[in-house]
């Protein structure tokens, strides 16, 4: 009753560290999308506001050269001619109706080629921002053209570096949470398997005990010898949670081999309505491994393949070689997996099962990657047809 206990806390911590980082994730995304609409609206409501301007006082300079034209008296010339000099940033050209060049206005020219610039400069202008008509009288009309001053212009930049500065923000916030969390994880990841092993010890030792007393009596041998062989495999269980953490000692061993053990081992030890296939080189392949670490691997993905297949179906266990790579695909003909959740499988606590701990592949994953300096990934999935599991290790020559 202890033991269940306490696998139903640890079953809750996990749960718990996983929903939490969920939830910031979706903060994170949500915020960042708040602050881009928010950052574009106001920045386009003030970008709006200044080209309005800009047109009032072209039009306004339009007026001034108006009046300048018509030499009308009743105004004063200084003031007229004080706005007419008072654009030193928008850029303009006054134009006769077959457009003409009659004056401009804050354009830089270039060294060679003016007259074909400028040209070119008012078609541009043109097309650009609606002309502003002035009449002259007698009826003769000339054309204002003009473009966004160099600020305005540059304002309407402004809202994608925002964008993008807010864009690094985020994502700098984002990857140092996730660096958080995942040292916070590996922090109650080692403490748990740590005392997962420790609190298997205990009865661990009393059961050999007891075997030992049992032997004193006169209890069959064959009972003595089945239970000695589960002991033995919770001594194995309480090892693999004891090397979580600690610095792996792999040894160069032969895949083929090992690999082969771990499907003796389960083919036992699962439903006989599984069958279970493998294509494994004859020759040795050698590989830095953790015997008994590599062993909960492929036992991992050979039991979460049996719950998939709901203990019915084939499971492929192929290995192959790739360049310096070894590649093992463990596949299976079960429910299969949607593509959005070929990632969120491996974070621990995450489990479709009601009583699963949300921590096998996440082991597996752990497992391949810290200590074997490997990577698994879903290789492929088909809904109702089944997945594809696949790991790649790196190949050892001597």
């Amino acid at each position: 009753m202890i033991i269940v206990s306490y696998i139903d806390i640890q079953k809750e911590i996990m749960k718990n560290i996983y929903d939490s980082r969920q939830q910031l994730k979706y903060f994170f995304i949500f915020g960042a999308i708040a602050i881009a609409i928010a950052s574009v609206v106001v920045s386009n409501t003030l970008i709006k506001k200044l080209a309005e301007d800009e047109r009032e006082k072209i039009e306004i300079w339009a007026e001034a050269g108006r009046v300048i034209v018509n030499e009308d008296t009743s105004l004063n010339m200084s003031l007229t001619l004080r706005i007419i000099q008072g654009n030193t940033s928008i850029p303009v050209f006054l134009c006769d109706e077959n457009d003409q060049i009659i004056e401009y206005r804050n354009i830089d020219l270039p060294e060679k080629n003016v007259e074909a610039f400028l040209q070119k400069k008012v078609m541009e202008f043109k097309s650009k921002n609606a002309p502003i008509t002035i009449d002259i009288g007698d009826g003769t009309f000339q054309y204002l053209y003009y473009d966004d001053s160099i600020i305005l212009k540059r304002l309407l930049l402004y809202p994608y570096a925002q964008l993008s500065v807010v864009f690094v923000f985020i994502l700098i916030a984002f990857f140092a949470l996730d660096s958080t969390k995942k040292a916070e994880q590996n922090k109650i990841w080692v403490g748990l398997s740590k005392e997962t092993a420790h609190q298997l010890g205990t009865p661990i030792s009393s059961l050999i005990a007891w075997m030992e007393y049992l032997r004193t009596k006169e209890v069959p041998v064959s009972f003595i010898s089945e239970m000695e062989k589960d002991v033995k495999r919770l001594e194995t269980i309480a090892e693999r949670f004891s090397k979580i953490g600690s610095a792996p000692d792999p040894t160069p061993m032969n895949m083929s081999h090992l690999i082969r053990l771990a499907l003796e081992y389960m083919s036992t030890r699962i439903s006989s309505k599984v069958k279970i296939c493998s294509s494994l080189p004859e020759e040795p392949v050698l590989a830095l491994m953790n015997e008994s670490l590599f062993s909960w691997v492929i036992e991992n993905l050979m039991k979460n393949a049996v719950d998939a297949m709901e203990g019915q179906g084939t499971i492929t266990v192929q290995m192959g070689m790739k360049k310096k790579l070894i590649i093992i695909d463990v596949s299976d003909t079960g429910k299969g997996i949607p593509k959005s959740k070929f990632d969120t499988i491996f974070s621990p606590g995450y489990t479709t099962k009601t009583r699963g701990w949300g921590l096998g592949l996440s082991l597996v994953r752990r497992i391949i990657e810290s200590y074997h300096g490997g990577r698994i990934f879903v290789k492929s999935s088909e809904i109702g047809k089944g997945t594809t599991f696949r790991i790649e290790l790196r190949r050892y020559k001597g």
